[in-house]
Parts: structure tokens; sequence; C-alpha cells
């Protein structure tokens, strides 16, 4: 491999060089829910991306050894909460592991198709899976939009640099 100049040194494709990079990479943060019999499940997302406008598709990653993965691989709808940056907490809840998602003071009610909704997000949507599709360790989801409610005030929740953050202008 020759280095091109000002572009540093450039390294061959590794876990570690992919996480590398996309700890530059601010993204929005959301909560995926969804439930089953035995109760709700959720995990801090920042993979969420919206996929078509026609009809309205968004997408997300999972990994298939993350605890919400058994229930999210048979849910036939999932919910999609865009936090704000006044949910730090909440992000860091729902993205530690063994952790009550649910417990207090996690607020939430039984939503549209029964699935788990947040209080106090900035927006929300209830979705129904269309597919999931193998991508190494994680599978990716795609869900199509069945109802949402876009009316929670506040600015986003970003995570950039391993922490979560607020945007600025």
């Amino acid at each position: 491999m020759t280095a091109t100049p000002g572009l540093g040194s450039p390294q061959l494709a590794s876990p570690d060089l992919l996480r590398s990079v996309f700890r530059h990479h601010a993204a929005g943060v959301a909560v995926i829910t969804a439930r089953n019999g035995t109760g709700p499940v959720g995990f801090t997302a920042t993979s969420l991306s919206s996929v078509s406008a026609e009809p309205p598709l968004l997408s997300f990653g999972i990994g298939t050894g993350a605890s919400s993965w058994p229930v999210i691989s048979e849910a036939e709808h999932i919910g999609v909460h865009i936090l704000g940056e006044h949910q730090r907490e909440l992000a860091a809840t729902f993205a530690r592991s063994g952790a009550d998602r649910f417990g207090a003071p996690t607020g939430w009610r039984s939503g549209p198709e029964g699935v788990p909704v947040l209080d106090d997000v900035l927006a929300w949507l209830v979705c129904r899976v269309v597919a999931r599709v193998p991508a190494g360790e994680h599978r990716i989801v795609l869900a199509e939009v069945v109802v949402g409610d876009p009316s929670g005030a506040g600015r986003p929740l970003l995570y950039h640099q391993g922490r979560f953050n607020g945007l600025r202008d």
C-alpha cells in the first residue's frame, strides 16, 4: 500500500479501523423498542436511516448477540424513538447491558400494535418489519412506517467520539 501525501498513514481494513473512522461520524440517537409475551425490550441505536419516502421505509442495525435480538428477530412491529439532548441518561440506560430499561425513571406506555412508546421523545414511529437482512454479526432491519408523532420539542441528541452530545450551532 502506498501512502498518499497529506492523507496520513493508511491502514488495511479491520474492525478497529472501522470503529476509529466512525468515531468521527456524528449520528442521531434513537431507541428501538418491541414487545413479546414476556415484556418489552429496547436498545439504543445510532444506525437509524431513512430508506424510502414511498413507501415510508427505514432501517437500523442490531447485533445478533444483543439481548433485544431474540424479540426483534420475531417482532411484527417495532417502535422507533428519536431522542432529544435532554435524554442522555435514557440513551445510556438503553445502551447498558443488563439495565432495567423500562423501570423507573423510564416513562413509557403501550402504543399502537402493543409497541412500547417512550415518553418525552422528539418523535416516535411504530413500524411493521418487512425484512431482516444478514450483515456480518448484525442484521439490518427494514421496517415500514405505520403511525407516528413528530411533535416533540427540543434539540436532537447526537453520538460522537463515544459520547452522547447536544447539537451546537
